[in-house]
């Protein structure tokens, strides 16, 4: 079942002589439960198309359906509902509140929405993410590795449909991005979420079940490795 679609999408930075042309005309489709990594030079694109994915940057032109919703018909209020319910974003440098703990940065999109914290889902997260030892711990008291993590539980808190990750493994080790790239993926198949990762890491990128290759703001492949 497809859960997003892309048609035709160009954005376009500055004017005239400073005219940037980051995404060209780009179409393709997700299905739900699909493990994509796009990958690309810098520059090409690939982190503008993440952004207008998740709803946190709206293109110049074209489409973005997610479970058949046009994304960008949406009011910036309705926008905003949106990333907090559908999408779960994970970035390469953490951005998480240096004055919350633990808990309240998994949390703190679940408070935004107004809604009541599923004390279940978290401590299902916590220990997934093996970070029951550290729930008062803020930010500057956590390795790399764990900002990371609890990046990755407040993507998840809301069980969104949609996954999107930005270089998740870029600031971190080896045997960190292994065991990062792990979470995600038992995510993606315990929870059948539809996960895109941006990645130049190669070993990351031939973990997906497919591969979107970038550049100049075009698709230049798209390759299946293996059935979702």
């Amino acid at each position: 079942m497809e859960i997003l679609r892309i048609e035709n999408l160009t954005k376009i930075y500055g004017k005239g002589e400073n005219e940037v042309k980051a995404l060209d005309n780009v179409s393709f489709s997700i299905e739900k439960g699909e493990f994509v990594a796009i990958i690309g030079p810098s520059g090409s694109g690939k982190s503008t198309l993440l952004h207008i994915l998740g709803g946190v940057d709206r293109p110049t032109s074209g489409k973005v359906y997610m479970d058949g919703q046009d994304v960008y018909e949406q009011n910036e209020e309705q926008l905003a509902i949106f990333r907090r319910r559908y999408v779960g974003l994970i970035y390469q440098f953490y951005n998480l509140i240096p004055v919350l703990n633990v808990v309240e940065n998994m949390t703190l999109p679940v408070l935004m929405d107004g809604r009541k914290v599923d004390n279940a889902r978290l401590s299902e997260l916590i220990n997934i993410l093996g970070l029951d030892k550290r729930l008062k711990n803020l930010p500057n008291q956590l390795s790399g590795g764990q900002q990371q993590r609890v990046s990755i539980g407040r993507a998840l808190m809301n069980t969104p449909a949609v996954v999107l990750a930005d270089e998740p493994t870029g600031n971190l080790d080896s045997k960190n991005s292994q065991e990062i790239m792990q979470l995600l993926k038992e995510s993606n198949k315990k929870f059948n979420q539809t996960l895109i990762v941006i990645t130049h890491d190669e070993n990351v990128a031939l973990q997906a079940d497919r591969v979107i290759s970038v550049e100049d703001g075009k698709i230049v492949r798209d390759e299946r490795i293996r059935r979702a």
